[in-house]
Formats: structure tokens, C-alpha cells, sequence
């Protein structure tokens, strides 16, 4: 039985298309909003999509109009660190005024139930501590502070308007469906397992590791990494919850500990079979040590239980989707 619409916000992207399988099979139907700049229109297989950018307010109205969502699940924006620190003025003009035009957009449609899907960058580099939701926030660049100020929105619109949201903030998400059916798939790809496999597989000469001298057991900087299916299973959780006519809430997705880079290298040789290709270079300018997300909150009040978030899933799942070879062109 179907329990109504959900727009989501990028859901032609990783993890928002990895949220619409989710939705769907809890019985949803993932409505996609995305303007397909960064995202797959071959990711949009669970429902409609409705194209349109967040800039467009006329374009979210006549969205709202035509689907009647129940909720918003938001996931569209900006994320690249580095250009964040070169061109502030995008990351706040996309991220936040393009934001400011969902949530008024959503209430006005009368759709006030919201999953924001926010970052631990809020909270800055807090070096060798496991972050909680009252860690103080002290976002570095225009990327964690537009969405530190999405976060104030909610909560504006919140006193203002009776809208209701749920906050996630997460750090390093990775692994695939493990049916193959959607993945993840960047260009320019950042993220350090993709670019592991991609060298495994010979479409880069090697894996660059970024300083080996930190204080750490192997001298590589340590992160934690959460599957994109627990995380998008603990955005089904925070749509329930606010179904259920609990109050806003903020919560942390990660596990608690993490894993060095030559720790990923290792799980990825043993699930691949294959030797990892890399090359040591020097440290990045404001790479952490250590930055792990606690969760704790999310498993006694949400009811969230992390099902595939080992490295040796994680990988696997992601190495299945690697080689399929979808989206690419």
C-alpha cells in the first residue's frame, strides 16, 4: 500500500537515489527533484522525476501543486570543499538561497514534515574527538557553513510556521546498493574509495595517500565511514518519526570509530583480490587526524541499527557497482 508522495531534493544523485529505492520499498513514492548537474537521469528508476532547479521557485510551486507531497526529503547541494573555498558565492546562492525557496515553497504547499540531509563540516575540524550533536559547530568553509544556515532556517521556520524537520549529519558515506541498481558515481570523483577502485582497475595510474606522519597507528588519517544504505534507512526512520508527531531533532550518522586510508587499502586488496596501485604524497593543508561522528542518539532514539557499515561491505558492494559500469559515458 502506498503511504503517499516524497520530493526528494537530488534524488537523482548518490545518496538521494539510493534514499528513493529506500522510500520506495517502505511504501513511499520517492517523488526526484533535480536539475541533473551532478546527478544520473538513469538513477531515477523508483519513481517520477520532476526536473527543475531550487533557484526556480515557480518551478518548486508547480512541483508542490502536481505531486501534493507529504514531505521533503532535501539532499540537493553543493559539496566540493575546495571549490566551496574558491567560490563562496555559488555554495550560498545554491545551497542556501536554493534552500530558502524549498522550505518556503513547502510551507506554503502546507508540507511541513522535513529531512534535511546536513554534515559534520558544520562542526569544523575538532581533531581526535567523537563529535555529538553538542559539540560546538565551527564550519571552516561557505560548504558547512551554507548548511549550518539551512540548519537555522528549519529551525526559524520551525517558531514561524510549525515546520517540522529532521537534521542528519554525516561525514564519510560509502558503499553501493548491493543490487547494483544504483551507485556512486562522481565527475570529478573526490571521494577515496571510488578513486581506490578506479586505480584497482586501471582508469587512474594510482591512488595518491595524502602524508603518512600523522599520529596515528599507521600514520594516516583515520575516518569514519557509514554505508549510504544504513544512512538512508535512518532518513526513512526520521520521515517516521516525524509521521509520528515527535519534535524537531538533530542527530549524528557514523559509527563511532573509523578507518585509515592504508586500513581501506587493505580491505580493498582482500575483497578485490587486486593490488591497490598508490603513491605517497605530501598532506593536504587542514586534513584532521582523526574525525568521527558518534551516533548514539540516532540508535537509542531512532531505533538505528547499522546493518552494512564494515569496510569489507562497504567495498564489496561498492566494487559490485564499479564494475557494472552504469552512468558512465
Amino acid at each position: 500500500m502506498t503511504k503517499g508522495n516524497i520530493l526528494v531534493t537530488g534524488g537523482a544523485g548518490y545518496i538521494g537515489s539510493h534514499a528513493c529505492k529506500a522510500l520506495r520499498d517502505a511504501g513511499y513514492t520517492p517523488v526526484t527533484f533535480d536539475n541533473l548537474s551532478t546527478g544520473w537521469q538513469d538513477a531515477v528508476k523508483f519513481g517520477p522525476l520532476a526536473e527543475g532547479d531550487l533557484l526556480d521557485r515557480a518551478r518548486l510551486d508547480e512541483v508542490f501543486a502536481e505531486y501534493k507531497p507529504q514531505a521533503v526529503m532535501h539532499f540537493a547541494a553543493l559539496s566540493l570543499v575546495g571549490e566551496a573555498m574558491s567560490n563562496p558565492g555559488l555554495y550560498w546562492r545554491n545551497n542556501v538561497a536554493g534552500s530558502l525557496n524549498l522550505i518556503e515553497a513547502a510551507v506554503d504547499a502546507g508540507c511541513l514534515d522535513f529531512v534535511f540531509s546536513s554534515t559534520c563540516a558544520t562542526y569544523g575540524d575538532q581533531d581526535n574527538v567523537v563529535l555529538d550533536e553538542s559539540s560546538p559547530q565551527m564550519p571552516l568553509n561557505s560548504y558547512g557553513k551554507s548548511k549550518r544556515a539551512i540548519e537555522d532556517m528549519l529551525t526559524d521556520f520551525g517558531a514561524s510556521h510549525g515546520l517540522r524537520h529532521v537534521v542528519f549529519r554525516y561525514f564519510n558515506v560509502a558503499g553501493a546498493d548491493p543490487d547494483a541498481e544504483v551507485g556512486e558515481y562522481h565527475r570529478p570523483e573526490t571521494h577515496l574509495i571510488p578513486l581506490m577502485l578506479d586505480a584497482i582497475d586501471g582508469k587512474r595510474a594510482a591512488l595518491t595517500v595524502f602524508g603518512t606522519d600523522y599520529d596515528t597507528p599507521d600514520g594516516t588519517c583515520i575516518r569514519d565511514y557509514v554505508h549510504v544504505c544504513d544512512l538512508v534507512d535512518a532518513h526513512v526512520l526520521g520521515l517516521r518519526w516525524l509521521e509520528e508527531d515527535k519534535e524537531s531533532r538533530i542527530f549524528n550518522l557514523g559509527t563511532g570509530s573509523g578507518f585509515s586510508v592504508f586500513e581501506v587499502i587493505a580491505h580493498s586488496k582482500a575483497v578485490t583480490n587486486r593490488e591497490v596501485p598508490h603513491e605517497i604524497g605530501p598532506r593536504r593543508g587542514g586534513d584532521a587526524t582523526k574525525l568521527v561522528s558518534g551516533s548514539t542518539r540516532a540508535v537509542q532514539e531512532l531505533g538505528w541499527t547499522p546493518m552494512r557499515s564494515n569496510l569489507e561491505a562497504m567495498i564489496r558492494d561498492a566494487w559490485r557497482w564499479h564494475q557494472s559500469g552504469r552512468y558512465e559515458k
